[in-house]
């Protein structure tokens, strides 16, 4: 699979958007923009926005917690020679994936009318990761799970209101 994706990056196309879309998922900085001008937009519902975008921090937070512990290297540079700079040296889970699923998820929740752009924008990010050649697909998967999981364990603190009840 990494293979193929690699592979894939060598298309000037496919290797430029994935090099943008990686730049712009470094330290979630994406889904960060995007939460907080959905916050500016809907002042009805800013601080369920910010915590959206809290919870795609947490996520990405965490990935790198867990990128420390476990310290896998990132994938061979002589054979998959990476399109972007990284970081940091190790590649397990990735935060770019963690960042992403969990803005899909909380982003989602509090929208439901953004699926069908947040999902597959989410899923853009993680196949970019592999494109440029700095992940494992295990990498991306476990980083796609770890902040879909965040995302979905604050999903009641999402829908509470700022008084403390919550909303539908």
């Amino acid at each position: 699979m990494l293979e193929v994706a690699r592979g894939a990056g060598r298309w000037p196309v496919v290797g430029g958007l994935a090099r943008g879309l990686s730049h712009g998922g470094e330290h979630a900085a994406l889904w960060l923009a995007a939460g907080t001008t959905a916050a500016a937009l809907d002042p009805a519902r800013r601080t369920a926005w910010l915590r959206g975008t809290a919870l795609v921090a947490a996520a990405h937070l965490a990935g790198m917690g867990v990128k420390r512990v476990v310290r896998r290297p990132r994938p061979h540079p002589e054979r998959y020679a990476p399109l972007v700079r990284t970081a940091g040296r190790h590649s397990f889970p990735s935060s770019h994936a963690s960042s992403a699923a969990a803005a899909a998820v909380a982003f989602t929740v509090l929208h439901p009318p953004l699926r069908p752009v947040a999902v597959p924008a989410a899923a853009a990010m993680c196949l970019s990761r592999l494109v440029v050649g700095v992940h494992y697909p295990s990498d991306v998967a476990a980083g796609a799970l770890l902040g879909a999981a965040t995302a979905a364990a604050g999903r009641a603190w999402l829908r509470a209101t700022p008084s403390g009840g919550t909303r539908g």
